[in-house]
């Protein structure tokens, strides 16, 4: 939603690197920059002017001549600026004293309210409620048939008195205030703790919608109105905020279609212009593309510096850590990581969404822009599909994987052979890592693709280092297939000469001292506690 804006900011501010004294010329260019960014974005002008007028105050003040880097420095006021257009702090719901709360969504009609109201729903029957949804949007043709598929997939009931309209030809008949009051006494008598209420939108503001709108509130005395506003609308979100805001008085915001491809004017001016907090924001048609709006957080995709925490909160919410507890004991066990270990945790991975958008919560994701739009999230599912194709010793033990295994399990999983080595020489390096790590001698140099959003530290095929890490690569086998040259004195090279020569014989008394593996017992007996090997690898010496 954000990219275009990103982009420009981070431009505007790369110009400000290295600068030890900002003039008043580089502070009015980078205003000039910073409100063209906004304009293009559809911020409202009033939004805008204000955003660069304090900017501009605290850029020429003491804050920034006498910063040790002034560039920071601006870039922190511009983060702190932007959290504050876009509501200062996060703001959930707030929850009825006496069940249930009653929650109306109000908004135009195509923002989403329907699709919104199965979230919501999801979202609050996981987190321990039991919600409630009502149909009053009796008036859009299948208003009430989408609302109940989304209640259906959400595992929440829907009350649906009045089938509503199946066409444009028809005129609605049913009472929606009245639909409304039955359903919260419906809540009640059936102890549900949670009302959310969908009422019906138009195609523009007008008084017909207001008056129904505000109806339903006075009627059931929501708790909460949540205006629902598409993120791509553009400059009329603020004149259609305000209109709703004057209505039917809405306690909160919630975005809508935020992964779209628009400017997303909207989010940096509704809060503004009503100071009402956008609360939610939903990012895909999916029941849990729908997320908290952290206004701070949200600054930071915006100056492309990731969003670690929510990252971190998706990781949380859905990761098994029973899971995570097992492969946490097989690593401190030192035991080998396995394809199996490797697709159990990418398998948790794809639980938390898909790759694009985790990885670009990262920060410094829009430098990579174009190798995120070019990744592929079905790869994962390739990625399964090879793994699936394997026999439980082929997953155990990849070296084993010759040309014509690779052949038959290209076939199997209806991919090219290419696609198996690639994924099979991440997984090697991948398990280096991890034995590297294990016996606690941290990330080996040189490793090329990884760290970067697979489980184990490896990419899927196709998003690796590139063309660096081959070279780095190259240069270390050059290094290592030098040889120690000669020394050019006399009696140092001589010198050399026997120790060459005590090391030869030495190796050939080892290799013929009656031990298969050199280890001088008289007994020729072997024990695998000799060879000092992991924990859980003698199974594979029985």
């Amino acid at each position: 939603m954000f990219n275009s804006l990103s982009d420009r900011l981070t431009a505007t501010f790369k110009n400000l690197k290295g600068k030890g004294r900002l003039s008043e010329a580089d502070i009015d260019g980078t205003a000039r920059e910073i409100r063209r960014a906004l304009l293009d974005a559809d911020v409202a002008v009033p939004v805008v002017r204000q955003f660069i007028a304090k900017i501009k105050a605290r850029a020429l003040g003491a804050e920034v001549s006498e910063a040790l880097n002034p560039g920071q420095q601006v870039v922190k006021i511009v983060n702190e600026e932007l959290v504050g257009i876009l509501g200062g702090k996060t703001r959930e719901l707030a929850f009825a004293k006496q069940p249930p709360t009653i929650i109306m969504l109000a908004g135009l009609q195509g923002a989403g309210k329907t699709t919104l109201a199965g979230k919501l729903a999801y979202r609050l029957k996981n987190q321990g409620h039991t919600p409630l949804l009502v149909a009053c949007d009796l008036q859009r043709p299948n208003a009430v048939n989408q609302l109940q598929v989304g209640g259906q997939r959400a595992g929440v009931p829907v009350y649906a008195p009045h089938p509503g309209v199946s066409s444009e030809a028809e005129v609605a008949t049913g009472d929606p205030v009245a639909v409304a009051r039955d359903g919260v006494a419906q809540a009640r008598q059936a102890l549900h703790d949670v009302v959310i209420i969908d009422t019906a939108g138009r195609l523009g503001v007008d008084e017909e919608l207001m008056r129904q709108a505000s109806d339903i509130r006075t009627a059931v005395g929501a708790h909460e109105v949540l205006f629902v506003i598409d993120a791509m609308i553009g400059q009329d979100a603020v004149a259609t905020a305000q209109a709703f805001d004057e209505g039917v008085d809405f306690t909160g915001v919630v975005l809508s279609k935020l992964d779209g491809d628009a400017r997303g004017g909207a989010a940096l001016s509704v809060a503004s212009v009503t100071g009402k907090p956008v609360m939610y924001a939903s990012t895909g048609e999916g029941l849990k593309d729908f997320e908290v709006f952290h206004p701070d957080r949200m600054a930071r995709r915006i100056l492309d510096m990731g969003d670690v925490l929510s990252l971190i909160e998706q990781a949380e919410a859905s990761w098994d850590k029973g899971e995570a507890a097992k492969m946490a004991k097989k690593f401190a066990d030192q035991e080998d990581f396995t394809l199996e270990d490797f697709l159990a945790q990418m398998q948790q991975l794809k639980k938390m969404g898909s790759m694009k958008k985790l990885l670009g919560m990262m920060p410094g994701a829009q430098g990579m822009r174009k190798e995120l739009e070019q990744f592929d999230d079905s790869s994962l599912g390739r990625i399964e599909a090879i793994i699936y194709s394997m026999t439980p010793h082929e997953r155990a033990a990849p070296k084993i994987i010759n040309g014509s295994r690779r052949a038959r399990i290209a076939k199997g999983s209806g991919v090219h052979v290419s696609e198996i080595n690639q994924l099979l020489e991440r997984f090697g390096q991948a398990q280096k890592m991890m034995k590297r790590m294990a016996s606690g001698g941290g990330m080996p140099a040189g490793m090329p693709g990884m760290g970067a959003g697979m489980p184990g530290g490896g990419m899927p095929p196709g998003m690796g280092a590139g063309a660096g890490s081959a070279k780095s690569k190259r240069k270390q086998q050059q290094a290592k297939g030098k040889k120690k040259g000669r020394s050019g004195n006399p009696a140092k090279a001589a010198q050399q000469a026997r120790e060459a020569e005590q090391r030869r014989s030495a190796a050939a008394e080892k290799r013929f001292d009656g031990s298969s593996f050199g280890g001088g017992g008289s007994s020729g007996e072997f024990s695998p506690e000799e060879l000092n090997l992991p924990r859980g690898f003698d199974k594979y010496l029985r």
